[in-house]
């Protein structure tokens, strides 16, 4: 097959005016083409490959002719050709792929999954899987697969947990001008607690910033106007947890793990074992931390819950934080906000007879809240 007819495509695209494609449909049709065309040119990288077309020039591998042929980065062509052999392995999500309904992200998940314990079950199930591609958000699809792993390898997701702990390490050098350069690599559960207090004191500068920046300048300000820039303020926000942790009370605490055991929530949603921010780890990983951590219950019973009067303006107390377990994260499908960031809003509006009980709510974030909320304008 010439491959004229798809570059006379490509130019006629390309000397088109940009605002002729930007709608919506033209933007996912473009997307969905272009993911196409690279599962093409994974199939074609394999068999290049398998038929060895790279030997004649000198080349150690394919990866090396690639990379040096067509100046991308070993990493990419890695890839190109990784996701190649798997394609042969997994005939459904190979079709999907082809077909434009996943991508080559999601070819990877599924692939990363697949070992000699799992392959059966994946066999079995990766209709199922490539079905969740197909409706989910790719975050949450990751989970999915994480949890189905730990299902059909319970052991092996124990030991991968464990290895990636193992794998935890940071280090900290001055360089010949004196600049302290580093490194940080920490496992799901050591990460979420640096990350945590990483943002929430970078939170903190970010708002003295903005108080600093209105005041001088008499209007609300912009980024730009920021006395530090975004990079600027998680630098200072390391140094200022050093700085208090140094200068920490002898009777101060030790920030310590929240683990929430949502009972009866398996059986109403589905298994959860996870990071507040939605990294799928195993129960095991967390026995490390239960001498430290503190424990909450959250129980799911639909039309049960009485910790809220039905009839409170609010959502308070053990009701708003079971929707936030439920939730995790602003439920409009364009945002993914942290619960904790976010309002707990009435399905049914509180204006409208709508009750506060955990089935009438659900997590926004205070954009898609006030979005929600807003009047249409007269006449609308």
């Amino acid at each position: 097959m010439e491959l004229s007819a798809l570059r006379e495509a490509i130019d006629e695209l390309a000397g088109c005016d940009p605002a002729m494609i930007s709608d919506p449909a033209s933007i996912v049709d473009l997307e969905r083409q272009l993911t196409r065309l690279e599962c093409v040119l994974s199939q074609a990288v394999r068999a290049f490959d398998v038929a060895g077309e790279w030997a004649p020039a000198g080349a150690k591998n394919a990866t090396a002719w690639l990379s040096s042929t067509c100046r991308m980065p070993k990493s990419v062509a890695r890839a190109q050709l990784r996701r190649g052999r798997a394609l042969g392995e997994l005939p459904l999500a190979a079709s999907a792929w082809a077909e434009g309904e996943i991508t080559g992200a999601h070819l990877d998940v599924l692939a990363k999954v697949r070992t000699e314990v799992t392959q059966e079950a994946l066999w079995r199930d990766e209709a199922l899987l490539v079905h969740q591609a197909r409706e989910l958000r790719f975050e949450p699809f990751v989970g999915v697969v994480a949890y189905w792993a730990q299902l059909a390898d319970p052991d092996g997701a124990d030991e991968a947990d464990m290895a990636r702990r193992a794998r935890r390490d940071v280090y900290l050098t001055p360089s010949i001008s004196g600049m302290y350069l580093g490194q940080m690599t920490l496992d799901p559960i050591s990460g979420e607690i640096v990350a945590t207090e990483l943002e929430r004191i970078g939170t903190e500068l970010f708002e003295a910033d903005w108080a600093r920046a209105q005041v001088e300048l008499g209007r609300e300000p912009r980024l730009e106007d920021l006395a530090r820039t975004s990079a600027q303020r998680r630098a200072d926000a390391l140094v200022e947890m050093a700085t208090r942790s140094r200068s920490a009370p002898a009777e101060g605490r030790r920030p310590q793990p929240l683990f929430s055991v949502l009972v009866g929530y398996e059986s109403l949603y589905g298994r959860i074992s996870e990071l507040s921010r939605g990294t799928v780890i195993s129960p095991g990983s967390l026995l490390a931390y239960l001498e430290e951590a503190d424990f909450e219950r959250a129980v799911f019973a639909p039309g049960k819950r009485v910790e809220v009067s039905v009839t409170a303006r609010l959502f308070s107390g053990a009701t708003r934080r079971a929707i936030e377990l439920r939730d995790r994260t602003c439920t409009h499908p364009f945002c993914d906000v942290p619960a904790d960031r976010c309002e707990i809003d009435h399905i049914v509006p509180y204006a409208q007879g709508g009750l506060t009980t955990q089935d009438n709510g659900r997590v926004l974030c205070g954009f898609h809240n006030r979005l929600r909320n807003q009047r249409p304008p007269p006449g609308g």
